[in-house]
């Protein structure tokens, strides 16, 4: 496994992405896991789950620098936590790589998606009408609608609570796409209202990446 991409947002903010090319017993050796985390790995199908699964717990040890056991398990909604580390995090994984956001000052979201043409054809399970009148028949409307996909994405991981709707509870405002920018998400939260958040999306290799953390903006 390599590390493709690193990005540092500020001093307490960052990503990366790793590309696996390992097999399963290859990552397994180089992590230390619990009963828990090995009874949850045996649940899983073997095959890209398992390696996913496998890989962003290889790559959070390198992003923490560190070969000892983490904790790393999910609240009641799914969404993980690290015990004993000063940050929130995310984690994403699609195909061949594997990604995880770490932050020291909000909750934070990141996202991956391959880019492919299946996306067409169930645009509007995620996007109300009035966010399809911006992007049908653009140009670039493929990348448009994994843009807004990986935001979604994104911001459901940040705000953490089972139940939210991509398409009734998030509005991606009008944006022009550019293969690296940002986009307006509005929120409507059924705990604290209407929330706003600039969402940083880019298009990499055949991917597009999404990500956000509270205070990015």
């Amino acid at each position: 496994m390599a590390l493709v991409y690193h990005r540092e947002l500020d001093e307490d903010n960052f990503f990366s992405i790793w590309q696996i090319e390992e097999d399963r017993d290859t990552l397994l050796r180089r992590l230390q896991l619990d009963e828990e985390e090995r009874e949850r790995l045996h649940s899983l199908r073997k095959g890209k789950r398992t390696l996913h699964w496998l890989a962003t717990r290889v790559l959070l040890r390198h992003m923490l620098k560190t070969d000892e056991f983490i904790e790393c398990p999910s609240d009641e909604h799914g969404k993980p936590y690290l015990v004993g580390y000063p940050y929130s995090i995310s984690l994403t994984h699609s195909f061949d790589y594997a990604a995880v956001m770490l932050s020291k000052t909000s909750a934070c979201g990141i996202d991956i998606e391959k880019i492919k043409d299946t996306v067409l054809r169930i645009k509007h399970k995620f996007l109300k009408p009035e966010e399809l009148t911006f992007i049908n028949n653009d140009e670039n409307e493929r990348e448009m609608l994994y843009a807004c996909w990986c935001a979604k994405e994104a911001v459901y991981k940040l705000q953490g609570k089972k139940g939210v709707s991509f398409r009734r509870d998030m509005t991606i405002l009008p944006f022009n796409y550019t293969s690296q920018g940002t986009l307006r998400l509005r929120l409507n939260h059924f705990e604290n209202g209407e929330v706003n958040y600039t969402v940083y999306y880019e298009r990499f290799k055949e991917y597009m990446l999404g990500y956000v953390h509270e205070n990015l903006d």
